[in-house]
């Protein structure tokens, strides 16, 4: 029984509905009785009925035919999920405390991950965790607190802000996911793409300065960028909230940019426009800011986006930045963290069309075969820019104009008692590597419910309250310190800046400690930094992840710390403050009982042989790595002299 591309009929095998034989995008497919699965039949020709979904044209160069590429398991999922729908909508119906391999994948474009506690032995004790999509970070009050009850009702009673601007619930059951996910959905928040091979949350800075026009118009573009690349085929709600579409009207640019099949960008009558059924070949990552502000870490993204403006701070059009990514594996030397590199300039107007075709050539492109070497970066390292250029371009229409000169990049975190603009303050408040929990979470619940006021997530794992009236500010400061929520100036600087993933019980990728591990090592590296007389206002970018998949951006600080073995890390080195600079592997398979061995010597020598003000990621690069590890191997331990 054929079916039409991206329908699924059902037929009955034994007592059990599976789908029928059909075209699942540019494949057809049968279920096989006898393996239980669905089974990839060679194409025939196909009908008016059954046509398979493909670009109507490709300027890439001619491809070998799909059944000679080899392609990777999860791309075969995809192909057969009917747009992210079967077999999760089946496995969720089960009793089974979790979900099959391809129901695994599938859910994570729904903005969740299957986990389970590693540090339960003879037992697999699942969970999920939940990621939002908040693009530029904003969080309306109703959905704050949402989240913040449904972490309590469901969750492990804690929020974690992300470095992606977004919350994570950890702990949620498989019998709660959908009361979880439909109470997200109904208080205007969603977590569609925050997980999966699609673009994921689109940073900006988070601040609420609204009288300041590059600031709106990057974090308005954001959004628009994220409406965008929305997956469009329905399935979410389907899944979630019974069909229920709850969602506000698009932007008519937006439209109007999705719909547009010009120069061959578009599956035509698919659900999926810009995705297909195959969607992209790995997750892609999108910031846009403005000039001088880093707080996005933009050159860590596939696609970074700024503002360019005329001389009267009026918004013109984007420089656009491609190529960056920060996972790589562990002895793996064909892969590699990345800083994204100029590709042109685009007028205002062009923006979303140049984002598609950026899109469109990554989805075209990027490799299927192999997800280690999928991620955009890869592609625009082998082909070079200039390839990679030429042809986004045939997929835009235009030439891009020269980049736009820049001034120097500077990193904000928004922290304190700061005016918007409009006459109302906002307060930049900061948590420990984004885990809000106890009293703290109690406090900011009862400060956001009683002012009615709507919050910000920094892509430095901060929280900013915003629109909050001057005559507040005097009562919310005041419960702000009984909280243990301090003004910056009392926080240590190593703190303000520093950065860690989850890591252990949870993440299944985590070879050691990283949230629960980085509080004693800023503490240590504190005592080193007093130990050798470094003034305690002194300060250095610290990250620490359990794994070498970077969701810490380690590759981007100036001391790095990559889990690598149990309790040992690598560490990394020549990031710089504000975040322009990619650091380099310094040293491998450091255990944690052995930091002082190698920080003492770094630290003393950065003190008596920088140049004035030499940040320490700039004075390990002038030095280079291979005098610092002479200096560390030759270090016998201070002299009390020589930090008199």
């Amino acid at each position: 029984m054929a079916a039409t591309a991206g329908m699924v009929k059902t037929a009955v095998v034994g007592d059990q509905k599976v789908p029928a034989s059909g075209f699942f995008g540019r494949r057809s497919v049968r279920w096989d009785p006898v393996h239980r699965s669905l089974r990839s039949l060679p194409v025939g020709p196909l009908d008016s009925s059954s046509r398979a979904i493909r670009a109507t044209s490709s300027p890439a160069a001619t491809k070998p035919s799909e059944s000679e590429v080899k392609r990777s398991k999860v791309e075969i999922i995809k192909e057969h999920s009917n747009f992210l729908r079967y077999p999760l909508n089946e496995e969720l119906e089960t009793e089974a405390p979790n979900i099959n391999e391809a129901a695994t994948q599938l859910i994570k474009f729904h903005g969740s991950y299957q986990q389970t506690d590693r540090e339960e032995r003879g037992k697999k004790s699942y969970s999920f965790m939940l990621r939002t999509k908040n693009p530029s970070g904003k969080v309306p009050n109703q959905l704050y607190l949402a989240m913040d009850t449904l972490a309590d009702q469901f969750g492990i009673g804690t929020l974690r802000l992300t470095t992606r601007q977004t919350f994570q619930l950890h702990g949620i059951l498989k019998k709660n996911l959908k009361t979880v996910l439909s109470t997200i959905i109904k208080n205007m928040g969603s977590t569609l793409g925050a997980c999966g091979d699609l673009n994921r949350n689109v940073l900006a800075p988070a601040a609420p300065y609204n009288s300041n026009k590059e600031y709106l118009f990057a974090q308005g573009t954001a959004d628009n960028i994220a409406a965008l690349l929305t997956p469009q085929s329905g399935a979410y709600y389907d899944v979630w909230v019974d069909g229920e579409k709850i969602m506000s009207a698009e932007p008519p640019e937006v439209v109007k940019a999705r719909e547009d099949n010009s120069h061959g960008t578009n599956f035509p009558d698919s659900p999926e426009p810009i995705y297909g059924t195959q969607f992209l070949p790995r997750k892609f990552k999108v910031a846009v800011t403005v000039p001088t502000d880093n707080s996005v870490d933009v050159l860590t993204n596939d696609i970074g986006v700024v503002v360019v403006s005329d001389s009267n701070g009026e918004p013109q059009g984007f420089n656009i930045y491609v190529g960056g990514g920060m996972g790589r594996t562990h002895r793996v030397e064909a892969t590699f963290p990345r800083l994204a590199e100029p590709l042109g300039y685009v007028p205002k107007e062009d923006i979303l069309y140049a984002i598609k075709a950026i899109v469109v050539t990554q989805r075209e492109n990027g490799r299927r075969d192999d997800r280690r070497y999928s991620r955009m970066k890869y592609l625009v390292d082998k082909w070079g820019i200039d390839k990679f250029r030429s042809v986004v371009e045939q997929y835009y229409g235009k030439k891009f104009e020269a980049s736009h000169e820049l001034p120097e990049w500077e990193f904000k975190s928004y922290l304190g008692w700061q005016e918007q603009g409009d006459g109302k303050l906002f307060c930049g408040i900061h948590i420990d590597n984004g885990r809000i929990g106890g009293i703290p979470k109690k406090t900011l619940r009862d400060i956001i419910e009683k002012y009615g006021i709507d919050v910000r997530l920094t892509p430095n794992q901060n929280i900013i309250l915003t629109d909050i009236e001057p005559s507040w500010r005097d009562s919310i400061a005041a419960s702000l310190a009984q909280a243990g929520l301090l003004e910056p100036e009392d926080v240590d600087p190593l703190n303000l800046t520093a950065m860690a993933c989850p890591a252990f019980p949870l993440c299944p990728l985590a070879i050691t400690e990283a949230e629960r591990g980085i509080p004693g090592i800023l503490k240590r590296v504190r005592a080193v930094l007093d130990k050798v007389g470094i003034k305690g206002d002194e300060s250095l970018v610290i990250r620490v992840t359990g794994c070498p998949n970077g969701c810490a951006r380690p590759y981007m600080a100036e001391l790095g710390f990559v889990g690598d073995g149990p309790n040992s890390y690598q560490i990394w080195l020549g990031g710089t403050p504000n975040q322009t600079a990619l650091a380099k592997c310094f040293m491998n398979k450091v255990k944690i009982q052995e930091l002082e061995k190698v920080l003492e010597p770094l630290f003393y020598n950065w003190k008596t042989s920088r140049l004035q003000n030499e940040s320490f990621g700039s004075f390990t690069i002038r030095m280079g790595l291979d005098k610092l590890q002479e200096l560390v191997n030759k270090w016998d331990g201070l002299v009390e002299s020589t930090v008199a």
